[in-house]
C-alpha cells in the first residue's frame, strides 16, 4: 500500500477491477442452487446430493484458500486472480454439460479452487495498490460488489434457465467467467503489486500464521461467519416462528438487512479511513446489533417496527467490516498479505460449516429463540476477538 497519494483515477481502476473479481466470486458461489429444482428432476437425485454438490464447493475452497495465500505472495495477486475466475467460469461450462450427476462433483471441486483465491489475491491487490488514506472505502467496495453478486445470481441463473434451460444457463455464464477472466489478465499492469520479501520462509510463514493475533483473526471471522451465515440463511425461517409474521414478510425483511448490510459497509469505509480505532467501531456496532438480534428472537414486536430494527442491525453489522479489514491488516507483516489473508479468511468457511448445523438442530427442536441466542453470542464474541487482534497487533502495523 503506498503512503504517497495516488492519482484518484488509478485507485478507481483498481478498484473496479478487484471489485469485479469479487462479484464474479460470489455470484459463482450462487448459481447453482437457484437451478436445484430443475437439475434435481432432469438428472433424477435428491437435494440432499444436490447439497453435496456444495459441501465439496465450500471444503474445496476453505482448504485451498490458504494455500492459494501463500501462492499469491510467491507468484504475485495479479497473475493468481484471472486465473480463479477462469478456474470458476469453466467450472460452470463443465457442470453445464456434465453427462449426469457425478460430473457435477468434480466440476465443484475445480470451483472450489477458483473461489479459494479471491480474497487472497483481492487484499493483495487492495493492500498494496491503493491510497493509504482510501484503504478503508477500498475495502468496502470491495465487500458490496461481493454482496451484489450474491444478489445477482439467482435472478440471472432462473431467467437464463427459463429461455434456454439450465444446462445452457450454466454454459453462457460459464463462457461470460471466462471473458472476465481474460480481461482481467490483460490489466497486470494495473494490478501489479511489487513483492516485499517475507522476513522468513518455509516453516517460519507457518509459525507466522499461528502467532496470537492472526489466530485472533481467524477467531473473529469463525464467530462473525456464524453470525452473519445464520442471519442471511435462517432469517426466513426463523422469524415466522418468533415474530407474527407470514413467510414472504420474512423473506422480504431478510432482504432488507441485506440491502442495509451494504449501505452500512459503504459508511463503514469512511469510518475506517476517518479513524485507526478499528476495534471500537467494530465493538460498538457488534454490540448495538447484537443486543437487537436479542430483541428480535424474545420481544413480540410490529412489523413495522421489527423492519426498522432489521435495517438497523444490518446496517450497523455492514458498517463494522471495513473495519474488520483494517484490523486483519494491522496484524500483516510485511510481504504475507496473501498467506494472512487466505488464512483468516478460511474462518469464513469454518463458520459456514457449523452456523447451518446448529441452527437446524435448534429450529428441529423447536428451539427458534435459542437460535437468535446463538446469533447474537457469535456477534458478541466477536467484539472480544477484535480487541485481541488489536491488542497484540505488531506496533509497526498498526
Amino acid at each position: 500500500m503506498t503512503d504517497a497519494v495516488a492519482p484518484l483515477g488509478r485507485d478507481i481502476r483498481v478498484m473496479s477491477l478487484v471489485g469485479a473479481a469479487h462479484f464474479s466470486s460470489h455470484f459463482f458461489q450462487l448459481v447453482l442452487p437457484p437451478l436445484f429444482p430443475l437439475m434435481r428432476s432432469d438428472l433424477n437425485v435428491s437435494f440432499t446430493e444436490l447439497g453435496a454438490v456444495m459441501a465439496v464447493f465450500f471444503a474445496v475452497s476453505g482448504v485451498c484458500q490458504v494455500l492459494a495465500g501463500f501462492v499469491v505472495d510467491r507468484i504475485g495477486p495479479q497473475v493468481v486472480l484471472p486465473l480463479g475466475i477462469a478456474f470458476c467460469g469453466g467450472a460452470m461450462a463443465l457442470a453445464g454439460v456434465a453427462p449426469g450427476y457425478w460430473g457435477l462433483l468434480p466440476a465443484a471441486a475445480l470451483a472450489g479452487m477458483g473461489n479459494s483465491v479471491f480474497h487472497p489475491a483481492d487484499y493483495a491487490i487492495l493492500t498494496g495498490r491503493i491510497t493509504r488514506s482510501r484503504i478503508g472505502r477500498a475495502y468496502s467496495v470491495h465487500t458490496v460488489l461481493g454482496t451484489l453478486g450474491w444478489a445477482s445470481a439467482p435472478v440471472t441463473m432462473l431467467t437464463l434457465a427459463e429461455r434456454f434451460g439450465w444446462r445452457m444457463a450454466l454454459v453462457q455464464v460459464g463462457l461470460g467467467g471466462l471473458v472476465l477472466a481474460a480481461y482481467v489478465a490483460l490489466q497486470q499492469r494495473t494490478l501489479k503489486v511489487e513483492r516485499v520479501a517475507p522476513s522468513g520462509s518455509g516453516k517460519s510463514d507457518w509459525r507466522m500464521l499461528l502467532t496470537a493475533p492472526i489466530i485472533a483473526c481467524l477467531v473473529y471471522f469463525v464467530l462473525l461467519s456464524i453470525a452473519q451465515i445464520g442471519s442471511q440463511n435462517f432469517l426466513p425461517s426463523l422469524l415466522p416462528l418468533v415474530q407474527d409474521v407470514s413467510l414472504a414478510a420474512a423473506a422480504r425483511a431478510t432482504t432488507l438487512y441485506l440491502v442495509c448490510s451494504a449501505i452500512g459497509a459503504l459508511a463503514g469505509g469512511y469510518l475506517a479511513d476517518w479513524t485507526p480505532n478499528h476495534e471500537r467501531i467494530v465493538g460498538v456496532g457488534l454490540l448495538a446489533a447484537g443486543a437487537l438480534t436479542l430483541v428480535f428472537g424474545f420481544q413480540p414486536l410490529p412489523l413495522a417496527v421489527l423492519l426498522v430494527l432489521l435495517g438497523v442491525a444490518g446496517f450497523l453489522t455492514g458498517a463494522t467490516l471495513p473495519s474488520r479489514d483494517m484490523l486483519v491488516r494491522s496484524a500483516t507483516p510485511p510481504g504475507a498479505t496473501g498467506k494472512v489473508f487466505g488464512f483468516v479468511y478460511s474462518g469464513l468457511d469454518i463458520g459456514a460449516t457449523i452456523a447451518p448445523l446448529a441452527l437446524g438442530a435448534f429450529i428441529d427442536h423447536g428451539r427458534p429463540h435459542e437460535a437468535f441466542g446463538f446469533i447474537a453470542f457469535g456477534l458478541l464474541a466477536t467484539i472480544a476477538s477484535a480487541v485481541a487482534v488489536k491488542s497484540r497487533a505488531r506496533p509497526k502495523a498498526a
